[in-house]
């Protein structure tokens, strides 16, 4: 699990085929690796990956096909920044809500403008996920954890703070980029939940 708390970015180093899927070598970066083990997960871009290989501020993650096709990982390129954090540990604090790094879809940055010191993003997200975002409820942007302003049909509004755009990739994003997104794992499984009693409700007769 992760909290949508970049800690570093870090830079794609490497990039190689394997048969199909890829291998990222990535450079943390300031983010320190000590505590990091090999089969620890990482979130890069808010995908959990699995470190495989490690030396230093350098880590190696395998990115399966499945991965591949419903994230952006297979836009990387050797020097793309990715942000990263590493998972939760027992008696850490959640700074920001409960992440699980496993990506629901993608969505599309409409419009950016400026909002004092701040900036407002406006994205666009898949039909099937448009349900699940809600005013003032959290959504998972490229593993930045944030709370959505305003929501209208598919569409949804963001604010950054300019410790926000200054410490991770949103920063830089441009009208048309696409995003990782990951919706409030609270909302999936009330939805599950609901599903599951309107299904053993008895019928009434009357």
């Amino acid at each position: 699990m992760f909290a949508g708390i970049v800690q570093a970015m870090g830079t794609v180093s490497e990039r190689h085929e394997r048969s199909g899927d890829v291998e990222l070598v990535i450079d943390a970066g300031p983010l320190s690796l000590e505590a990091t083990r090999l089969g620890d997960s990482i979130a890069v871009g808010g995908v959990c990956l699995t470190v495989t290989r490690l030396a230093g501020s350098i880590f190696a993650a395998d990115v399966s096909r499945e991965t591949l096709a419903l994230t952006t990982l297979d836009e990387l390129t050797p020097s793309s920044h990715v942000n990263l954090e590493t998972a939760l540990r027992a008696g850490e604090p959640i700074g920001g809500h409960l992440v699980s790094g496993h990506i629901d879809g993608i969505a599309r940055l409409l419009a950016r403008q400026a909002d004092a010191r701040s900036e407002r993003l406006e994205f666009e997200v898949p039909p099937q996920l448009a349900r699940y975002i809600a005013r003032k409820g959290s959504v998972c942007i490229d593993g930045v954890s944030l709370t959505v302003n305003d929501v209208n049909g598919q569409r949804f509004g963001v604010s950054l703070i300019p410790h926000t755009l200054s410490v991770t990739t949103l920063g830089d994003l441009v009208a048309g980029a696409r995003v990782n997104i990951e919706v409030d794992l609270i909302a999936r499984y009330v939805e599950r939940l609901l599903g599951q009693s309107t299904a053993r409700s008895p019928v009434n007769p009357n």
